[in-house]
């Protein structure tokens, strides 16, 4: 069968740098993949008083369009990005695939669960910065947060290139139906050790909107670092 193509959608905080390691073994298999900064993040240079979670499911919606039956993956606040997106083009994707990512149900957002995730470092620590239009994480535990399982080197860069959060796409509630999002499949990819999205929360989610096949990864919240070649045979495998 011919390989699909792989849309990668990043969290938070991150852009498209983040797949750096992942990208090169998804084309070894004869996979295509793109993977876009989302406006105001990574390279892009859109203000983020221009951000909605509606626009960046607009702009990724134009990139599925373009690549018919393509697996949409997002992790982190990806996820609600390609739920988003879901249910905008349904018929245009051939899988969701959700890595220790928000999954959530029509009416809640990225915040909704973060406040009910304990065992999550992000609510406690988000600065507000610009007016309360972006917000950063308290530098001291970052790395706990996203980068508990990765080599000091792939640490350090990473927080080089993290960028101040748009609020918006984390506050915004969901907009999603059965009859659009709910007929796309989908899988999850679970990891064990997470500090920004706990595994009780990722469990939380899936039992609200299951997920087939669903993959227990052990390990923090960027696999994409820390375990790149295990995530690249899953992701293959599906």
């Amino acid at each position: 069968m011919t390989q699909p193509t792989f849309i990668l959608v990043h969290g938070a905080w991150h852009g498209a740098w983040c797949w750096q390691k992942l990208v090169p073994l998804l084309q070894a298999s004869g996979a295509h993949v793109l993977a876009p900064d989302l406006p105001s993040m990574g390279a892009d240079t859109t203000p983020a008083a221009a951000v909605t979670l509606e626009s960046w499911a607009t702009c990724v919606a134009e990139l599925v369009c373009a690549h018919p039956g393509c697996v949409l993956l997002g992790h982190s606040l990806g996820g609600a990005v390609i739920s988003a997106t879901a249910e905008r083009v349904p018929g245009q994707i051939r899988l969701l695939v959700y890595l220790s990512a928000y999954l959530l149900a029509d009416g809640s957002s990225a915040a909704d669960i973060a406040r009910h995730d304990t065992a999550s470092l992000i609510p406690a620590n988000m600065v507000p910065q610009q007016r309360g239009l972006t917000c950063t994480l308290r530098t001291e535990v970052v790395r706990e947060t996203f980068y508990g399982s990765c080599s000091t080197a792939d640490a350090d860069l990473a927080l080089a290139m993290l960028r101040p959060q748009p609020l918006k796409p984390l506050v915004t509630p969901i907009r999603v139906s059965d009859s659009n999002f709910g007929r796309v499949p989908r899988a999850y990819i679970e990891t064990t050790d997470d500090r920004a999205i706990s595994l009780a929360a990722q469990r939380r989610m899936q039992a609200q909107l299951p997920c087939a096949p669903v993959f227990t990864l052990p390990g923090d919240h960027s696999p994409f670092l820390s375990q790149p070649e295990v995530l690249a045979r899953i992701l293959i495998s599906i």
